[in-house]
């Protein structure tokens, strides 16, 4: 639990909903840089055909999504910054455990790096969801329309995740049910 006495002192209380919204972008943007760096080590670990050009697609949209952040950043007169956000870097972590423990067994790693991508990618669709509730209820149409660009990206991205799950699935059962034999 953080205990709000200790903060650090370059942190000041949020005290409006203009606060909230910059303090949550600056925490979605080091998300954003922080899964662009962790795709790029996830595509070199896959031999995966289809789960490469999964991951090299949405690295090219989040890519995409960090620019559109500046540019939210920019309309509201603000400077891009990172705020460290303790999800992505958990997530990160994470997934970097899992893909250790199954490096040996390919399936079982493809398997491991389509189940991190979901958690990712699940948890952008809701944040994203999230910041455009309050970017609506401040009437700030462009900064909203940037955002929608985003969700939609990691929603179709879910999608096609949710897609492959299965026959990753089976490839790893099969692989795992053979080693037994």
């Amino acid at each position: 639990m953080v205990n709000l006495q200790e903060r650090p002192a370059s942190i000041t209380k949020i005290t409006n909903i203009q606060e909230k919204l910059h303090y949550e972008l600056c925490g979605m943007y080091d998300a954003e840089c922080r899964f662009l760096e962790a795709q790029q080590i996830m595509m070199q670990c896959t031999e995966n055909k289809q789960l490469q050009s999964l991951i090299e697609t949405h690295i090219r949209e989040t890519e995409q999504q960090i620019r559109n952040l500046e540019q939210v950043f920019s309309n509201m007169g603000k400077q891009p910054k990172r705020m460290t956000c303790e999800v992505a870097a958990a997530l990160i972590s994470e997934g970097q455990k899992y893909l250790l423990l199954t490096s040996e067994n390919s399936s079982l790693l493809n398997l491991t790096l389509a189940a991190a991508l979901a958690k990712v990618e699940n948890f952008e669709v809701f944040s994203y969801q999230g910041l455009i509730k309050v970017a609506e209820n401040m009437k700030q149409q462009e900064v909203v329309k940037l955002l929608q660009q985003n969700l939609q990206q990691e929603q179709q991205t879910v999608q096609k995740i949710e897609q492959m799950m299965p026959q990753l699935l089976q490839e790893t059962t099969s692989n795992t049910s053979s080693n037994r034999k």
